[in-house]
């Protein structure tokens, strides 16, 4: 999933987690330092050497999936990882993934059809992997974790710590085989065929439909798997009200985080 340019730099499938609904429509800019050029000498190209930015989000997003999935299956593996964090992240995965797809499926598939229709049959190579995902998240989804606990009351039992891990293995295995198939397909698809126009209006409509939940993780994951600069250019468009919360959200996925890898209560 893409997003490279200079209108929205919208971050949209990384919004899928944020539990705001931002506004990025005002457009940005982007703002270097300005360096004296010698006198008749070409005009410096900023974005030289630097991938469009509906890539760098869909990539950053896609990291952050590969990672969420497989803390799951790390954490479900330890007896002492918390009920309520394995709740948290497995709720957070299957809502996101779901979303992430769909929105694929239903939005950008046409989106590139009709600008590449010879890409046809790899896009609904792509849309039947979804499929197959959405049975792996209705399997990981259909795991109590409210239910039956062990003596402490925290954690789970040895049998719902089994269950849970062999979906969440599923799931991460299927997510990881998926975006090896899909990267390729994908990423030269948004430079070459999606406009700055469309992408700030595919942005926007999933902004609109994001759900709301555990958002704090996705800024944690994605500081972890971007580049200060990248992670930046994803909310450079955030208004300085919801900008001033992104310390207390990165605090609270750091210390979620911590509780998940067993490094931290």
């Amino acid at each position: 999933m893409p997003s490279p340019y200079p209108e929205v730099r919208a971050g949209v499938f990384i919004a899928d987690a944020v539990t705001s609904k931002w506004d990025f429509s005002s457009g940005r800019e982007d703002h270097a330092p300005c360096t004296p050029q010698p006198e008749g000498s070409a005009p410096m190209d900023m974005n030289a050497g630097r991938d469009s930015q509906a890539v760098v989000e869909t990539r950053l997003t896609h990291e952050t999936h590969r990672l969420a999935t497989g803390l799951l299956v790390d954490a479900v593996g330890r007896p002492s990882a918390p009920r309520q964090a394995l709740a948290q992240l497995r709720d957070f995965l299957v809502v996101n993934l779901r979303h992430h797809h769909e929105t694929e499926d239903e939005w950008l598939w046409p989106l590139i059809l009709t600008a590449a229709p010879e890409v046809k049959r790899a896009l609904d190579d792509l849309s039947e992997e979804h499929e197959r995902l959405d049975i792996a998240l209705d399997r990981l989804a259909g795991i109590g974790l409210t239910g039956a606990k062990d003596h402490d009351g925290d954690h789970l039992n040895e049998d719902d710590r089994h269950a849970l891990r062999e979906a969440a293995v599923a799931v991460r295995d299927s997510v990881r085989d998926h975006l090896d198939h899909e990267e390729p397909v994908l990423f030269p698809a948004l430079r070459e065929h999606i406009t700055p126009a469309q992408w700030a209006e595919f942005a926007q409509r999933v902004i609109a439909t994001t759900p709301p939940v555990a958002g704090h993780l996705m800024i944690g994951l994605l500081d972890e798997v971007g580049t200060p600069a990248e992670v930046e250019s994803i909310f450079v468009n955030m208004p300085p009200a919801m900008k001033s919360l992104l310390p207390a959200l990165r605090d609270q996925a750091a210390a979620d985080l911590r509780v998940l890898r067993g490094t931290g209560s």
